[in-house]
């Protein structure tokens, strides 16, 4: 099993910055995609921004040139730098780790989750 903990969510003015961060432990190979999604009420939980093993990354629109994903490949911790944040930031917070396990011989990838952590930005 895998366990993810999060932490560095909580409210913040419009403008203002928090930084997350999400720890994996367990039993796994190795660690390939990290990263974060969000969830807004009423909406579908969407992307925010991911980083390969080898430093790719990805980000949603929104959030492009505010939030910076980073990773420590030592630690197996992602964090996600939010700076200039508005309200429509505001959502429960994600964490997503991808690993490789194996069973015998055969390697297989898992998606785990964290347990969320709300960011509320105040206009």
């Amino acid at each position: 099993q895998v366990q993810l903990v999060e932490s560095g969510g909580g409210l913040v003015q419009a403008g203002g910055s928090l930084r997350l961060s999400c720890a994996a432990s367990g039993s796994f190979f190795n660690v390939n995609t990290m990263g974060w999604y969000r969830q807004a009420p009423g909406k579908q939980r969407e992307l925010v921004a991911t980083m390969t093993s080898v430093g790719s990354t990805n980000y949603a629109g929104s959030v492009k040139g505010r939030f910076t994903v980073s990773r420590d490949n030592a630690k197996n911790t992602v964090y996600l730098q939010m700076n200039n944040l508005n309200a429509e930031d505001t959502a429960v917070y994600y964490c997503n780790v991808r690993v490789t396990r194996f069973s015998g011989l055969m390697a297989s990838a898992y998606d785990y989750w964290g347990q969320g952590t709300q960011v509320t930005v105040s206009s």
